[in-house]
């Protein structure tokens, strides 16, 4: 795996459940307006998991934090699908550096690509550049409901523990 150094431009293929290929690679500046285009073609119960909210409409703080990441505190990786020739964002992932060795993750994938293994994908590529990053461990908080992404963590190959409280479950998952 790359390099932090290297993470601004990671770039892979993958092929999916169904046979679709998509290419994971880094966010970068220039898909704000992909970006706002899936937001737009996820459901507001896609939106509701991922944002803890129905968040459609984000402020321009909002979308300049998720545009632009520094690659070392703050990697966010994105999962592009060939629609008829027109290279869209399926889904993407993130993790964000909360304090030493450790990163909160959070993932998103529009509708109809879930079930297909993206985000299994994209935790999958994360916790390597994660892992070559130093970090020792990803936290996730989950909604209860929120069996596909529970799963994806569950089925990481990564060591797991889990808290649940009512509103929430914590996540764990150790890098080494």
């Amino acid at each position: 795996m790359p390099a932090m150094s290297e993470a601004a431009n990671y770039s892979a293929f993958e092929q999916l459940r169904n046979g679709r290929r998509v290419e994971i690679r880094a966010l970068r500046p220039d898909d704000r307006a992909d970006l706002i285009a899936a937001v737009a073609r996820s459901s507001a119960q896609s939106l509701y998991r991922r944002f803890f909210a129905v968040k459609r409409d984000f402020a321009e703080p909002e979308v300049e934090f998720f545009l632009n990441v520094d690659f070392l505190d703050h990697v966010a990786l994105v999962a592009i699908a060939d629609e008829s020739g027109r290279r869209v964002i399926a889904g993407g992932g993130r993790y964000i550096v909360v304090e030493s060795g450790k990163a909160e993750v959070a993932f998103a994938v529009v509708d109809q690509y879930q079930g297909q293994g993206i985000g299994a994908t994209l935790m999958h590529h994360l916790a390597a550049i994660a892992r070559g990053a130093g970090l020792k461990e990803l936290i996730a908080e989950v909604l209860p409901d929120n069996v596909p992404m529970l799963k994806v963590f569950e089925k990481s190959g990564l060591p797991l523990s889990t808290k649940r409280e009512p509103q929430v479950v914590h996540v764990a998952l150790r890098l080494c």
